[in-house]
């Protein structure tokens, strides 16, 4: 199993740190990263949000290309519906090739209200916009003079160059779970990328529609990464001081707020569904990251290699209020302590 890193760029607004504070440490740790053996570097993205959320994350990994040589860099997710799609298949193509053909562009349609709303793009249009907006990166790639004619986006002749190092296309991550939204990704050949709020016997659910649905064209899906909150220290008990906070804030602020206002549901570790932010708590998700003693890692990854079968975890280190140094830590011990285990 492959191991990378996702990256947001929170700030809290009651930790005190600078907005510029958590890029400078992305920056500064990719290339310690890369010789640890860490295989990718990933962007999560949102818009509007009190906390500086990345919402530009193709400029973020232009960054994190420049200064890493092997590793994969890209999206999980960027939003695609809020995008023009011509300007998007152009700014992909060109990081591709700043990289060298190390992008990967996961996507998905989003689900928070407030973003929709800011960017003047109707919410219910958002998978229609979502496969449009696909079906035109797709078309782009190619580097041919192209038209297209959909429901919302109208391109009487185009074409786009440079084309993407890699053929025919980046690899596109689908960061969705309905069953119908799958059953497309599957049909574009699409790597499937699932949230870290979702826990195992969620995942378990997500994956059955996108397998069988495989199975159906005789298609074997190349990758299957996941994502998680990791947190790793010399014991459990420090690593929880640090990284307590930082996960109960993103469940309480992100996950719980869009469930509580009903845009996408979270169920706790019982199974509940939270209807109040005040409902969310350490505690009640505890079974769906990784933080704790390198032994303790090793256990829960163990975990979801036995049910879901992972080819790479992207780890979630770098969350809200934590320090780089303390992240950096982190990455030192999982890479001596953990990644052995899996290699």
């Amino acid at each position: 199993m492959k191991f990378g890193l996702l990256f947001a760029y929170q700030t809290p607004p009651e930790s005190g740190i600078k907005w510029s504070e958590p890029y400078q440490d992305m920056i500064k740790c990719l290339p310690m990263a890369e010789k640890l053996g860490f295989s990718s570097a990933l962007q999560a993205s949102h818009h509007s949000q009190p906390d500086g959320f990345c919402p530009s994350p193709l400029i973020a990994m232009a960054g994190a290309a420049a200064v890493t040589e092997k590793m994969r860099i890209g999206t999980a997710v960027l939003l695609v519906p809020l995008y023009s799609p011509l300007k998007l298949a152009e700014d992909v193509a060109v990081l591709d090739n700043l990289s060298n053909g190390r992008f990967v562009l996961g996507v998905a349609p989003g689900y928070v209200t407030e973003e929709f709303v800011a960017h003047n793009i109707p919410r219910e249009e958002r998978v229609t916009r979502f496969e449009e907006t696909l079906d035109i990166l797709q078309l782009a790639w190619k580097g041919n003079i192209f038209k297209f004619s959909g429901k919302h986006f109208k391109i009487p002749e185009a074409r786009v160059t440079p084309v993407p190092v890699q053929s025919p296309h980046p690899p596109i991550w689908y960061g969705v779970s309905a069953k119908s939204a799958l059953k497309r990704a599957v049909h574009r050949r699409c790597v499937q990328i699932m949230s870290p709020r979702h826990g195992i016997n969620e995942l378990i659910e997500h994956y059955e529609p996108y397998d069988n649905e495989a199975k159906k064209i005789n298609w074997k899906p190349p990758e299957r990464p996941i994502i998680r909150q990791v947190f790793i220290a010399e014991t459990t008990e420090k690593a929880e001081n640090i990284a307590s906070p930082a996960v109960d804030y993103l469940y309480r602020v992100l996950y719980g707020a869009a469930s509580a206002a009903g845009d996408r549901v979270l169920r706790n570790d019982s199974g509940a569904v939270i209807h109040d932010t005040s409902d969310v708590a350490y505690r009640t998700f505890k079974e769906r990251y990784i933080i704790g003693s390198p032994e303790l890692a090793i256990k829960k990854i163990k975990q979801y290699q036995q049910a879901l079968n992972p080819t790479e975890m992207i780890c979630w280190m770098h969350m809200p209020g934590i320090s780089g140094a303390d992240v950096i830590n982190s990455m030192r011990l999982f890479a001596k302590e953990v990644m052995p285990a899996f290699s």
